[in-house]
């Protein structure tokens, strides 16, 4: 299996012979509006992606399907509703299904709760985009869990805290790699963190201390500002330095 991380929370995932490509945002930098309400007026995605536009369209003549955990517009952009393939089998949890469609894709796949797709046993996870009244405003997340013959388990936990659902998650499916969305996404009035934060992965790491982690989730838009100089800090001053792998923009995971 290999991750083929992209910038953000978008990569290609290898698995069974198969490319799927996770919460696509293929804008170029500065390409859309700021998030409002984040004390800042960055203009997102903060940088390019790691890729010339010729080698994002080869990336893209090679995936298989698309696998959306959410639609909000750092995980499912307008670049990517344009330049993926129409006929691409899109992974989405039901609420998503009827936006997606009017997006003009053909095969889309909402995961109620399992199903298997060219051997690759998908199942949907719970999880919340923040605490409170703010969790409830920010609307239904979800992750997967993917399983294959000869690959290791993975759980996408997408754009939650640590939550009861996270944690059942963990302890229901035993996954052996788990992909965090940390940056610790905060706004200036109505509170925050609604992604992981430094706290959040520790807690991860120790329900599942056998599992590799990957930290993705930052210094892209503009309401992260929890950075990965300052995650590898705590992760290292809590001896989780090993456990919890932190990409650069393009770089690839194999597992």
């Amino acid at each position: 299996m290999q991750i083929h991380f992209l910038r953000h929370t978008t990569f290609v995932l290898t698995i069974n012979d198969r490319n799927i490509i996770i919460d696509p945002m293929l804008s170029p930098a500065r390409a859309m509006d700021p998030i409002r309400n984040a004390g800042n007026d960055w203009r997102i995605p903060m940088v390019e992606l790691p890729l010339t536009e010729a080698e994002l369209h080869q990336v893209i003549q090679h995936i298989d399907a698309v696998m959306v955990t959410h639609t909000h517009m750092d995980h499912w952009d307008a670049a990517a509703r344009e330049l993926l393939p129409k006929q691409l089998p899109v992974f989405c949890q039901p609420e998503d299904q009827v936006a997606i469609e009017q997006a003009g894709f053909s095969q889309v796949r909402p995961v109620t709760e399992q199903l298997v797709w060219q051997g690759i046993q998908i199942s949907l996870t719970g999880g919340q985009h923040g605490s409170g009244e703010l969790g409830k405003m920010m609307g239904p997340v979800s992750g997967f869990v993917l399983k294959a013959d000869n690959s290791p388990a993975l759980y996408i936990a997408g754009d939650s805290i640590w939550c009861p659902e996270v944690k059942q998650a963990l302890a229901q499916f035993a996954p052996e790699v788990v992909v965090l969305n940390t940056g610790a996404a905060t706004y200036v009035t109505g509170g925050g963190p609604i992604t992981m934060n430094e706290d959040d992965v520790c807690s991860v790491c120790r329900a599942v201390p056998a599992a590799q982690v990957v930290a993705v989730h930052m210094e892209t838009v503009n309401h992260c500002l929890l950075s990965r100089a300052a995650l590898r800090t705590r992760m290292q001053a809590e001896d989780l330095a090993q456990q919890v792998l932190i990409p650069d923009d393009g770089e690839k995971l194999a597992f």
